[in-house]
């Protein structure tokens, strides 16, 4: 009995090594690494790697091989299983699914592909591709259309495969309480929405969850453009931070879930950062989100 106990114990500390190698060697975008760069410096090529350099290394692992002695029938077996436990984790290449409103869809800037998710792209695969990133923003969704569109096959699909979820969702659901109550303007419609709005954030984050129990979830926050058309309702800037209040006390429910706040992004600036809507960020408004963003990838990612 005790012979086969050793070499169960062996295999498991083969995997094991095997595994900590992999970790140490992991090419996991380090996020802290990441400069947000701009759409002319995203054109950029990505240099191409010296192919003459590769064979040197290439044959110096060969000599390396075979300066080693040549293995045992169990050793090797050892071998083998070290391997393919690194290659079943190496496997997994590092994905983020985007969704929600107008922000994700990149409303506003000059090229919508420009949009913070864009730039978020672009830079983080700047020199490399570190990661695959899809978007699903979908102008005018308020929460509950985002609740159905979180069934569809193509959202489905990527969620499973992300390890990252970035949401933006409530602008429209403000806006909907204020185009109904424009003429009558008071804090209750919003209350009432806000724990309406509550329920649906939940719903969305265990559907995804259900998808994907390890995925981490980045919920926006909602920034303030109401002022634009609505500057003499004092109480809209109370509203935006119930409703971001909820937001990410909510978060803090969950270790899986993290809140970015945007709403001081847009307050008292110099420059102009939103479109000729005047409702939606531009290019400007849109790089600060991203480096936000990034801010918080590198946080609790990197």
């Amino acid at each position: 009995m005790k012979k086969p106990l050793i070499l169960f114990i062996s295999l498991l500390i083969a995997i094991g090594i095997g595994f900590y190698i992999y970790q140490s060697t992991q090419t996991k975008p380090s996020f802290q690494e990441v400069t947000i760069v701009d759409n002319e410096e995203a054109t950029e090529s990505v240099p191409s790697e010296d192919p003459d350099e590769e064979v040197e290394e290439n044959e110096e692992e060969e000599t390396i091989e075979e300066e080693e002695p040549q293995p045992s029938p169990f050793s090797d077996f050892i071998v083998k299983a070290a391997q393919n436990t690194i290659q079943f984790f190496s496997n997994r290449e590092t994905k983020i699914t985007a969704i929600g409103d107008s922000l994700t869809q990149g409303v506003g800037a000059v090229n919508e592909e420009g949009g913070y998710v864009g730039i978020l792209d672009r830079s983080i695969n700047h020199s490399e591709q570190l990661v695959t990133v899809n978007n699903f923003g979908k102008r005018g969704n308020r929460s509950e259309q985002m609740l159905e569109r979180l069934s569809l096959p193509e959202v489905e699909e990527s969620i499973q495969q992300s390890d990252i979820v970035l949401v933006t969702i409530g602008a429209n659901d403000i806006m909907k309480v204020l185009r109904e109550n424009v003429t009558d303007l008071n804090l209750e419609p919003f209350d009432i929405e806000r724990e309406h709005y509550a329920e649906r954030l939940n719903e969305i984050t265990d559907t995804i969850f259900e998808l994907n129990p390890n995925a981490d979830i980045y919920l926006i926050g909602i920034y303030n453009p109401y002022l634009q058309y609505f500057g003499d309702v004092e109480e809209l800037g109370e509203i935006l931070t119930d409703w971001n209040n909820e937001t990410e006390e909510f978060a803090e429910e969950d270790d899986q879930i993290f809140f970015v706040p945007t709403e001081d992004l847009f307050e008292d600036t110099e420059g102009d950062l939103l479109a000729d809507d005047r409702f939606h960020p531009n290019d400007a408004g849109y790089k600060l989100m991203a480096q936000r963003v990034l801010d918080y990838l590198s946080e609790d990612e990197g």
